[in-house]
């Protein structure tokens, strides 16, 4: 008997969003080297997430490994859009007088619903 040796694709896709996501799961490629450059296993990380398959966890860690400057440029840049998005979304809805203003809202709701 021989051995077939081929190279199987690597289990991540691109959402609309130009999100990286492992199999056919919402989870990121973000979430699965974070929890690796954490000290997670890759039993560990299935574990938390259990729509992951572990033969895809190994793929994506060890692609991680063999491209790892490319993956970190595309975490970097996934990092830098969130960090626009929460400074655009701070800039629309201030948090400041928050507290008061959730605290007017429930005080009328009681009164409507007396």
């Amino acid at each position: 008997m021989t051995l077939s040796i081929t190279a199987d694709p690597i289990p991540l896709k691109m959402d609309a969003d130009g999100v990286a996501r492992v199999g056919g799961t919402r989870v990121t490629l973000d979430t699965v080297v974070t929890a690796f450059e954490e000290g997670a296993t890759p039993e560990e990380i299935v574990y938390r997430y259990p729509s992951l398959d572990l033969v895809d966890a190994y793929a994506v860690i060890a692609y991680y490994l063999r491209n790892r400057s490319d993956v970190e440029a595309y975490l970097c840049e996934q990092h830098r859009e969130a960090d626009e998005v929460r400074k655009q979304n701070e800039a629309r809805f201030p948090r400041d007088g928050i507290r008061e203003r959730l605290l007017a809202r429930r005080a009328r709701q009681d009164q409507v619903s007396r």
